[in-house]
């Protein structure tokens, strides 16, 4: 199994945060933590974190950060490490938070995929899952059973309808992304607006009622027109855009024609193994180029031309 073989660093895998669920829902604790002045806050703002000017590191505030939060949300609690709290705030109704904390040249609000450039493992997925848990809070606001507003419970983690008590949960969305294989050759697509020679592993939603497998199989098929038989999984990455997991595998092919479906794809072609080394090495001498390290799909595509 190609998942047992590799052991791929995953941007935005790897929090270090012992998530304490059960702290969640312990109201005395919570008030105590978000009182503390050790626990720390991670500032968000329009979904951009809140990163040091002089070097790579997340930027954490105090308590008193969260006289400027957004209501509507509240802090998330997002886990404890080394006995202390961390929470994430949102800062969106501040219309400039770096001038209103005093912040200019000593940290800055940066575009998440942007800061993961530049930041360590354990500090990007501890932003993803800020940013995510932000984000569906920002788009959960309203009860989707009656229509009425809801609110924070839970640390965060749960949304309550003020009208009907529904209760809302953050969901995760499946998203399988695929490498298909041909001995040495493997099927790469691109999508119009790309960079000119990009071309990237082939991916969609999982459907209703649908297994990864079919899912793997449906999607490539819908796409390219290739049948796929034997699916194997690779890994899989937190993807906080708003709020997917990518389920990496690879995938057998059956047939060999490709046929594009234009409504999905600007092109979906084979690359030979040697194609997408030399990619790897110089990328565009190939032909081709793949992903940065950011995208599982770059892994994908590196652990199946040298394997």
């Amino acid at each position: 199994m190609y998942g047992a073989r590799v052991s791929p660093t995953l941007v935005f895998a790897g929090n270090p945060f012992d998530r304490a669920n059960h702290r969640r829902r312990d109201g005395a604790w919570l008030t105590a933590q978000l009182e503390s002045e050790a626990s720390r806050f991670l500032p968000f703002w329009r979904l951009n974190v809140l990163v040091k000017a002089e070097k790579p590191e997340l930027a954490w505030a105090t308590t008193a950060i969260r006289a400027l939060q957004d209501k509507n949300t509240g802090p998330v609690f997002l886990g404890v490490l080394e006995n202390v709290a961390h929470f994430a705030v949102d800062l969106t109704p501040v219309h400039d938070p770096v001038t209103e904390l005093g912040l200019a040249g000593s940290a800055s609000f940066v575009e998440l995929r942007a800061a993961a450039a530049t930041l360590s493992a354990s500090d990007s997925a501890i932003a993803a899952q800020g940013r995510q848990m932000l984000d569906w809070h920002a788009r959960h606001r309203f009860c989707a059973v009656c229509g009425r507003g809801t609110s924070v419970k839970e640390a965060g983690y749960m949304r309550e309808c003020d009208e009907c008590d529904a209760q809302h949960f953050p969901r995760t969305d499946p998203v399988v992304i695929m490498l298909v294989e041909d001995g040495e050759r493997c099927l790469l697509g691109r999508q119009a607006g790309w960079p000119a020679q990009m071309f990237s592993a082939l991916a969609g939603f999982v459907e209703a009622g649908e297994s990864l497998e079919e899912a793997v199989r449906r999607e490539v098929q819908e796409e390219s027109g290739i049948l796929v038989g034997e699916v194997r999984y690779f890994a899989s990455q937190p993807w906080p855009f708003p709020s997917s997991l990518m389920i990496g595998c690879i995938a057998h092919a059956l047939t060999t024609e490709v046929t594009v479906d234009k409504s999905e794809l600007e092109d979906a072609r084979w690359f030979t193994r040697a194609d997408i080394l030399k990619s790897l090495a110089q990328p565009g001498s190939g032909g081709v180029f793949v992903p940065p390290p950011l995208a599982i799909a770059h892994h994908l595509v590196r652990f199946w031309a040298e394997s």
